[in-house]
Order: structure tokens, then sequence, then C-alpha cells
């Protein structure tokens, strides 16, 4: 391992620690064990290098956003991992707004859909599921901030209103496992109100679904106010690797 390589993994390693730690702490002040929580390490705009070191480190769960880095970045992860048995290999979750015309690429490689948000994406994803013989999990993604509009380049999302609509239709399909749902916090505001609202519509999906319990929120900035409302997965980028430079 080279100077600077060795230097950016000491560096991971020391984020890694706080980020876990803010997890273990935030866990105890809402009276849960740190285990329900799963770090998912986001890796968008870094390149593989850091995923690796994040691997090696013992990370195991990886967010990316857009589908073109996401298929290279695991595909070069994967061929570094080679020689490991491949139920070792990390698990990737795509977590950023998804075309249907991507829906072949991303199951391709993605465990885990956490930004489903519309039935029309639901069966693309279970037409390329079926044709390639993998059963992604699905998180249904909400829309917590009415001033956001998809097509303005908002976050993505389905209305409140449409999310038992759209989980329907992952759990009917066959080829999905519905796992539960995902959000992000609305800009320029606090996240509490939001994930409180989240951990409603949460435990209104359980009374239908009671399978899907997971609850992806919190990133960096939040994490702690989405533990304390239930999240099961959090999606930390920057507080573990940085900001964001370009892939190299």
């Amino acid at each position: 391992m080279s100077e600077a390589d060795a230097a950016r993994r000491a560096e991971i390693a020391a984020n890694l620690e706080t980020v876990r730690a803010r997890i273990a702490g935030a866990c105890a002040a809402a009276g849960r064990s740190a285990a329900e929580v799963n770090l998912v390490a986001v890796t968008k705009f870094r390149p593989a290098s850091d995923a690796l070191h994040l691997f090696a480190l013992g990370q195991r769960l990886f967010g990316e956003n857009r589908d073109q880095e996401a298929a290279a970045k695991s595909a070069e992860v994967a061929a570094v991992l080679s020689a490991v048995p491949r139920d070792q290999w990390p698990e990737w979750h795509f977590i950023g707004q998804l075309q249907t015309n991507k829906a072949k690429s991303v199951v391709s490689y993605a465990d885990a859909v956490e930004s489903v948000d519309r039935v029309e994406l639901v069966a693309a994803l279970a037409k390329a599921a079926e044709r390639s013989g993998r059963r992604p999990r699905c998180f249904v993604q909400v829309n917590l901030d009415p001033r956001a509009v998809r097509e303005s380049g908002g976050r993505g999302g389905a209305h409140p209103d449409e999310i038992l609509q759209v989980a329907d239709a992952v759990a009917d399909s066959g080829a999905l496992r519905l796992e539960g749902l995902m959000a992000v916090a609305p800009l320029d505001a606090p996240p509490e109100p939001a994930f409180e609202r989240l951990a409603a519509l949460a435990a209104k999906l359980r009374g239908v679904h009671p399978d899907a319990v997971s609850l992806s929120a919190g990133m960096s900035g939040d994490l702690e106010a989405a533990v304390a409302v239930g999240a099961t997965h959090v999606r930390i980028g920057s507080a573990l690797l940085g900001g964001r430079p370009p892939l190299r």
C-alpha cells in the first residue's frame, strides 16, 4: 500500500469510528441497541478505492445514487474482491432518483433499491428482476417536502397518500421484496417533524405489510434525529469520506 493510500485509509478509519460512535450514542439516547441500525456508506462521487478502504475496515453496506457511476464502481470492487467468497462481498443500495429505462442496469448490481416512488418504476424493476433471476429489496421513498417537485429537480419520493399503492405493487410483483420506507428530510427545516411524520407512515405501512420493517432515514447532518424515530438504516457520505471531489 502506498503512503497516500495508507494515509487515506487512516483518515477513513477515524471518520468511521466517529460515525459509529454517533450511531451508538443516538441509539443509547433512544433506548435502542446499536445493532438495530445499519450504516450505509454513501460512496457517490468517490473512487472505488474509498469503498475498498471501507470494506477493509469492516463496512459492508454501500450506497450510490447514479447508475453509470454505481455500475462501474461495483464492478471494479467486485474485480478486486474476486477471491473473496461471494457471500462476503459488499451489499449495494441504489439511493438516487431512478428512471425506468435504468431499471435493468440497476437490478444487475443493486441488492436494494431505496428510491422506489411510483408504480411504473415497480413494473420496470420487476420485469428486470424476473429476467435476471435477482430479487432486490425495495424501499418505498416518501416525499416529506410538499414544496419539492420531481420534474423541477426535487429529491423525488411518492406522496404520502401514494405509499400503500406503491408498496402493494412491490409486494404483489413476485420478483421484488418490500423492505420498508426511505426518505430524505426537507432542506432548510428541522428534521425532527419530518421524521416523526415518516415514523407514523412507517407504522401505517407495517399495519398492512408486517414484514416491511426497515426505515432508511438520516444522513451525516441528521442521523441522530432519524435514529430517535426508529431508523434502521442511515445513509452517511460526507461524515465518512468528506466532500464531493471528482472521481479520479
